[in-house]
């Protein structure tokens, strides 16, 4: 038993460092959480085959990660459209417009802003909603704290319907992006207007800092399928996820 924690240790502070040091460090912590965040969403929302995945840890919570499998083209095409994500990234073309978010059933939205010391990555659902800045000084700690919460809500939503599309969308700056690019796996989209079928609501679950990049995470989806988290709660406009340090799980209103 311990032999099996230390290996675990040691993967985790390869996966998180606690500490980064520089814009590159900063952005590979970045990429890393988006691929852990997609990866989870998509395992625990049902939309692949066990096979599909591969498993690593954070601290003590194990996360599923998307891998590409012949058999399970949908999947492969998941990890094409990340890994054209992360070029667009790297190369700073990355912009999202919260106020053009077409018909989804639950909406989940990373947006990312520059900074002199570099990018700025938001995950979250189509609002203007601010959180509380979480100190950079510990990342591991945060991007743990993150990434239980991920899971332990998708582990609790109610189930989307029987026949759903995933789909992923980039904007960039105008400015600085040129014409004709395109990362690998996209095309030029058509429409800009998201909207829910059913009563949408907001959730805001945290944010993960570093001295060059902040990611914080939300989403949107629909009331009654939140309502199945904890029936005896009233959902208001504006749910908050929180969950303390020693892994107790909170909800908080406004």
């Amino acid at each position: 038993m311990a032999t099996v924690q230390q290996v675990r240790t040691s993967q985790d502070t390869q996966l998180l460092p606690n500490q980064v040091l520089s814009e590159q460090q900063s952005l590979v912590v970045m990429k890393k959480l988006l691929a852990i965040a997609v990866s989870g969403i998509t395992y625990l929302r049902g939309l692949f085959p066990e096979k599909a995945y591969g498993s690593k840890y954070v601290d003590e919570q194990k996360v599923m990660i998307l891998r590409e499998v012949r058999s399970c083209p949908g999947a492969s095409q998941i990890v094409q459209w990340m890994q054209g994500c992360f070029e667009a990234i790297q190369q700073k073309y990355i912009y999202t417009d919260p106020d053009k978010p077409q018909n989804v059933t639950e909406l989940y939205q990373f947006r990312i802003q520059y900074t002199a010391k570099g990018a700025l990555m938001d995950f979250e659902s189509n609002t203007n909603s601010k959180v509380s800045t979480m100190s950079c000084g510990n990342t591991r700690k945060a991007s743990i704290l993150l990434v239980r919460k991920l899971y332990t809500l998708m582990q609790n939503l109610g189930p989307l319907p029987d026949s759903v599309c995933l789909n992923m969308k980039l904007a960039y700056y105008d400015d600085v992006t040129p014409q004709d690019y395109q990362p690998p796996g996209f095309k030029e989209a058509d429409g800009d207007t998201i909207e829910f079928e059913r009563e949408p609501v907001k959730l805001t679950m945290g944010e993960v800092a570093t001295p060059f990049h902040t990611l914080k995470m939300d989403m949107t989806t629909e009331r009654q399928r939140l309502e199945q988290v904890e029936e005896s709660v009233k959902v208001t406009e504006k749910w908050v996820l929180k969950m303390e340090e020693e892994g107790v799980l909170s909800q908080k209103f406004k």
